[in-house]
């Protein structure tokens, strides 16, 4: 196996079980076993269980870029680009049933434990807010972009809290449909703000 290679699998498997089982609960030896090696070939590695949280990070911060990337290729327009930011809920709805929002998640855990890479996570959220605040700006709401980008931001992180503490589809479906009405209003009131300035 090649260094990159179990490198790669080290992360992957380390940001599994820090969603699944929390980066505090999740041992070297946990993450060892699931990807199949030795204590002494990890050790190689990672020295400490605080670089691999740099590294799980630095992987989901580069995942969530390549989903964005991806949403603006597909989404024809800045409506449809934020309403994949939504379908967030449905795409991962099981996983955030079970274990709650993977950002949400860890942010609120490093926050907890005071650490020092509650910083370099928080990024992610950053990541989000920057990505929809430029949406919004697209569809016409420069004014108000990053209020809309916080609001749509903090419904989504309520809904996902709410899933997984009541295992409830039905309010996800609601909830995801008052989030699309929602986004149908901003771009309306977009179309009305152009028309008014004609």
């Amino acid at each position: 196996m090649s260094t990159k290679t179990t490198r790669a699998e080290i992360v992957e498997a380390a940001d599994d079980l820090f969603y699944r089982q929390g980066f505090e609960h999740t041992s070297f030896a946990d993450i060892a076993t699931v990807v199949g090696i030795s204590r002494g070939n990890f050790y190689h590695h990672f020295k400490s269980k605080d670089e691999i949280l740099d590294a799980v990070i630095e992987k989901r911060i580069v995942d969530r870029q390549s989903m964005m990337e991806r949403w603006e290729i597909e989404g024809a327009s800045p409506e449809e680009r934020i309403r994949r930011f939504i379908d967030i809920l449905i795409v991962n709805g099981e996983k955030i049933k079970r274990y709650g929002c993977p950002i949400g998640t860890l942010t609120s855990e490093l926050a907890k434990l005071n650490h020092a890479a509650q910083g370099e996570a928080n990024r992610l959220f950053t990541l989000f807010r920057t990505w929809l605040r430029r949406q919004f700006a697209a569809l016409g709401r420069e004014d108000d972009a990053d209020e809309l980008a916080m609001h749509l931001l903090a419904r989504s992180q309520g809904a996902a809290t709410l899933a997984n503490a009541y295992q409830d589809d039905a309010f996800i479906a609601r909830e995801l449909e008052s989030m699309y009405a929602w986004l149908k209003d901003c771009a309306a009131g977009a179309s009305k703000r152009e028309t008014a300035a004609m």
